[in-house]
């Protein structure tokens, strides 16, 4: 069985963990510079096959809520990569927690994306975790675990605060049904239990205050429930310092009473809250973790090997079990009975038989001839060839939006009109139109023939307004990218304002400026039918 490391990546020293006989031994400690790089690779040398698991505990985490369409599957997936790209330029370790849908609109979900200020001070550990032939099982946060926490201390449901004292600082984390809404984390430095408690107090309310700013938290209602871990030996005095009020319940667990209750029979010597966090990432991992599939490949592999063994060893002895079956099952029937049932099968078989022929019997009589049946069948071919369908278009389109996620599209209109009404169309206000096509050209259409019209509007995102020539040049790209299939054609492309030397400025960005808007524009594509 494969061996599993811990790495507790915090910002002051990274320190691993060695699973054994069902919790958790101390194996080293690494600087966060060059040289506990170095010590980190060397160690690994030793450590080659096992399964990793990275746990975070740093203040630089990114939270933001966000909506998108009620999807599944696949496209689900591409939208919220889509809205990642979008929010974080490294988008190496981000995640995305569903909120659930939205209150007044059941066909839009509520997600949490979530990343780290820095994610480059993770690239070389978890690039020396590769080189190592280590199995990144998954890069975890501490809030990513802390709904894990909460519901195995029984709060499963409603609004609270989980507040540990772990060795990166005081770790604090709002949790709403089940689902993770908020954290932060907390420089503490060395003090007494009393001391620790009154700080633990003033945090807490500071950042209760700070969610109902946000309207994270209601102003009004019963007091939210505040589950705080005091360190080995403090509780009486946590006790003595967190009294409840009319805004917060506090209650206070030990860290041996709160290992109890996860299941932990054994935490590390000197172990802060931290361990339960590092145990239920081993022990309970969530679905939801920032490593992307890349980093995760050989994972992956050795889960599809096991899954292969184990379906194996299902198929033997299910097999072996049937054989069994069979056996003692053909020596408890006799001869007699085989034979009884081989004729109730053969009067069935001859029974379905005689209702086929009754039933094809009723079917009408049709007298035509072969030519009139060759004619139906290619004029039917034909009228086939010549009915359009908007999915092509679409997937061409949205195989190009892919390529561009600062591009948000407004409205995509379909239709088919006749080549003359298209090239006879004058847009208006349009600063730039392409040239037709020559004759014969793969996405001209002759005089009179139907052809695929697709309206692309939209708007130019994540760029400053105030970059004329910028928003022109993406919007020429994307036009550019949907004529790269010759079977299409740009009738006409509608820039948000025109930047060329001899124009005057126009557009309407001034408009959007004030409403705070991005730049719109529109694109028209034509595609003859075959």
């Amino acid at each position: 069985m494969s061996a599993k490391i811990v790495l507790y990546f915090t910002a002051g020293e990274h320190t691993l963990y060695l699973w054994s006989g069902g919790g958790l031994a101390h194996e080293a400690s690494f600087a966060a510079d060059e040289q506990g790089l170095a010590d980190f690779r060397a160690h690994l040398a030793r450590r080659r096959g096992a399964l990793a698991y990275v746990l975070a505990d740093l203040a630089g985490e990114d939270f933001h809520e966000d909506q998108i369409p009620y999807l599944r599957g696949g496209d689900r997936q591409a939208v919220i990569e889509r809205r990642l790209a979008q929010r974080y330029r490294d988008t190496r370790l981000a995640a995305a927690l569903t909120l659930g849908t939205a209150a007044e609109e059941r066909r839009t979900e509520r997600l949490l994306l979530a990343s780290f200020t820095n994610t480059q001070q993770f690239a070389p550990w978890l690039d020396a975790l590769a080189e190592s032939g280590c199995r990144l099982s998954g890069v975890y946060s501490v809030p990513l675990l802390a709904p894990a926490l909460a519901a195995r201390l029984g709060a499963r449901s409603g609004r609270c605060f989980v507040v540990t004292a772990n060795a990166a600082g005081l770790r604090q984390c709002y949790v709403e049904d089940g689902r993770l809404r908020f954290a932060r984390l907390e420089r503490a430095a060395e003090m007494a239990a009393a001391g620790l408690a009154a700080f633990v107090r003033a945090e807490t309310l500071r950042l209760a205050q700070y969610l109902s700013t946000l309207r994270a938290l209601p102003r009004e209602g019963p007091p939210v429930q505040v589950l705080v871990i005091a360190p080995p030996g403090q509780r009486a005095a946590f006790e003595q310092g967190l009294v409840s009020d009319a805004r917060l319940a506090f209650h206070t667990l030990d860290l041996a009473e709160a290992a109890r209750k996860l299941g932990i029979g054994r935490l590390a010597p000197d172990a802060g809250g931290e361990q339960l966090y590092l145990q239920l990432a081993v022990r309970r991992p969530p679905r939801e973790q920032f490593a992307r599939v890349e980093d995760r490949r050989s994972f992956r592999i050795w889960q599809l090997q096991r899954g292969l063994v184990a379906a194996g060893a299902a198929g033997l002895a299910a097999c072996l079990l049937y054989a069994l079956v069979t056996w003692f099952g053909f020596l408890g029937v006799g001869v007699r009975d085989v034979r009884k049932e081989t004729a109730e099968a053969r009067s069935e078989a001859m029974e379905a038989a005689q209702q086929y022929e009754r039933i094809t019997a009723a079917f009408p009589v049709t007298q035509t001839s072969s030519d009139n049946l060759k004619a139906t069948v290619t004029e039917f071919s034909n009228i086939a060839a010549r009915t359009a369908s908007p999915e092509g278009a679409l997937m061409h389109v949205s195989r190009v939006l892919e390529q561009f996620p600062q591009i948000e599209l407004d409205a995509i209109n379909w239709s088919v009109e006749r080549a003359i009404d298209v090239r006879g169309a004058k847009p208006a206000a349009a600063p730039a139109v392409p040239a037709a096509p020559a004759p014969g050209a793969p996405g001209a259409a002759p005089a009179g023939e139907l052809s695929q019209i697709v309206d692309v509007s939209g708007r130019v995102q994540a760029t400053q307004r105030s970059d004329y020539r910028a928003i022109t040049e993406q919007v020429q790209r994307f036009a550019a990218a949907l004529s790269a299939d010759r079977s299409y054609q740009i009738l006409r492309t509608q820039l948000p304002f025109d930047t060329t030397p001899d124009a005057t400025l126009s557009g309407d960005i001034g408009e959007t400026a004030d409403r705070g808007e991005a730049p719109r524009f529109s694109i028209v594509l034509g595609r003859r039918l075959k």
